[in-house]
């Protein structure tokens, strides 16, 4: 193909890499028995009632969803108290992310977000001619007050990973406030909370209610995490209705399928659901926790269900000694952190077997 066929931005990018899938670790060492830690998936996977639900929907798969997701509509509306027309449904939340920034971004407009963080923003950002300012993180956690300084006249979007991905840390209401107050009024606050359900701490921002004071926010929230349908491609976001208008004009139709729509719905109804995997989450992390420092390793304290951890070592050897041991995790190496491994926090004998693994790579 004639490279002047070829949209010049996509020089500027490189494909998105997701954690390796058990399948391929199988067919590249030829083993078994593999643990998946990754790509921050529930371990205790979906709900049962939302298992029981998508099943019964697979005898419908071949008619269209439906594309304005109704039913889902109003069950997240009902859930977070919100109005419907203050929500924009996607196949996942990165979709969301790149449906924000082609309904507003235009050539010559920049984007402030935090490094590292969660690499879609920089790709939608590419994606539309525009420019990133990356904000270095301070303590493994976003600088607001620093990026409040990269933001001038042509910023037209800021992303917040909220808890932060890949380092798992938060900044606090207060925090968001203060940034919120140095945003110039044609500039979006995008808060990527797709770690939302697993946050401990009682000073996590509360974004919804930035919304409906009419402010320029709009909060992303995804059924892939806590609720265990990351397979199914399925995530919403969060804003005030003229907002949400323009992001619908973008959206592509029939985006998020029926199965997917289906199984959010009854995972919504299953009210343990949320809290069994957040018991797991923080009885797993509390035991990671002591095995580093056991181990006597530096790890940033997380909000998230995963744990980034400086092991001292380089990052990529490591994750392949892992792998022969039938352990996955994430090196740093792409987050610019050479030495630190990002690692889920699975079931209690997955977090066993994890620490097993490192020790003896490690020895």
């Amino acid at each position: 193909m004639p490279e002047k066929l070829v949209r010049d931005c996509l020089a500027r990018m490189r494909p998105y890499v997701p954690g390796k899938p058990i399948e391929e670790v199988e067919r590249e060492l030829g083993i078994t028995d593999i643990i998946k830690l990754a790509s921050n998936e529930n371990p205790l996977g979906p709900s049962p009632v939302a298992v029981s639900a998508m099943t019964k929907a697979l005898q419908d798969v071949s008619l269209y969803p439906d594309g304005n997701c109704y039913s889902l509509r109003k069950a997240v509306a009902k859930h977070w108290c919100v109005a419907e027309d203050e929500l924009v449904f996607g196949c996942g939340s990165d979709e969301i992310i790149h449906y924000i920034a082609l309904a507003f971004l235009r050539d010559g407009d920049e984007t402030v977000q935090a490094w590292p963080t969660f690499t879609q923003y920089e790709t939608a950002a590419t994606l539309c001619d525009c420019q990133t300012h990356k904000v270095p993180l301070k303590n493994y956690t976003h600088d607001v007050d620093a990026m409040a300084e990269r933001v001038n006249e042509r910023t037209k979007l800021v992303f917040i990973a909220n808890p932060n991905n890949p380092t798992g840390t938060m900044i606090t209401h207060s925090e968001v406030q203060r940034l919120l107050a140095r945003l110039p009024e044609n500039c979006l606050l995008v808060l990527d909370e797709a770690y939302y359900e697993y946050v401990e701490r009682e000073d996590y921002p509360d974004s919804i209610k930035w919304i409906l004071e009419g402010r320029n926010v709009i909060a992303l929230r995804t059924f892939s995490k806590i609720y265990g349908l990351a397979g199914l491609r399925i995530g919403y976001g969060i804003a005030r209705p003229e907002i949400i208008r323009h992001i619908e004009k973008v959206r592509l139709p029939f985006n998020v399928n029926s199965v997917a729509q289906v199984g959010a719905i009854a995972s919504l109804s299953d009210s343990d659901q949320v809290a069994r995997s957040q018991a797991v989450n923080s009885a797993g992390k509390k035991y990671l926790y002591a095995e580093f420092d056991r181990m006597g390793l530096k790890y940033a304290p997380t909000e998230a269900n995963f744990i980034l951890v400086d092991i001292g070592h380089d990052s990529v050897w490591a994750f392949k000694e892992l792998m022969k041991r039938g352990v996955i995790v994430r090196t740093g190496d792409i987050f610019g952190l050479p030495t630190h491994i990002r690692v889920t926090i699975g079931a209690p004998e997955q977090n066993a077997r994890f620490i097993k693994a490192l020790e003896e790579v490690l020895a």
